[in-house]
């Protein structure tokens, strides 16, 4: 089966010719990273096992979070961290997206567009979770378990 870093190789130069003045710095370095990451181009360490005099090569890793390599055992703990704070409770999805006006602005301003569009969706989804219209309660209970 093949890697990520295997298509990125194979099909990334293509890609990132024809993107290359919408293609954000650091999606070139994750690009760039994968590429390399546990390759000859990162270089290495070889151990020797004593017991056999065997040599075996080990090649560094890109340590960037994106790569699949290197970051797959961490991403791994981190969710079943996550998955251990879900309250026993029915959960839904809500997407928001920008309007299409709005996204070359937050290409180029990303931190201060999607803070402002989180604190917005927080605003939202707080006004629509308090409007007992939309609430799925039958009347008379309260969603605090303690009310």
């Amino acid at each position: 089966m093949p890697e990520l870093a295997d298509i990125l190789r194979l099909y990334g130069p293509d890609y990132i010719a024809k993107y290359q003045d919408r293609l954000l710095p650091s999606h070139r370095r994750v690009i760039q990273d994968i590429c390399a990451c546990r390759t000859e181009a990162l270089g290495g360490q070889v151990y020797r096992c004593p017991q056999c005099q065997q040599e075996h090569y080990s090649y560094h890793s890109c340590k960037n979070r994106h790569c699949p390599k290197c970051q797959n055992d961490q991403a791994d703990h981190w969710l079943d961290e996550q998955r251990g704070l879900l309250l026993p409770v029915p959960y839904f999805m809500a997407t928001f997206t920008l309007p299409a006006g709005l996204r070359a602005l937050a290409r180029g301003h990303q931190k201060v567009v999607y803070d402002l569009l989180f604190q917005a969706s927080q605003q939202a989804l707080q006004k629509l979770a308090a409007d007992p219209k939309y609430t799925c309660l039958p009347a008379g209970r309260s969603v605090a378990p303690w009310a």
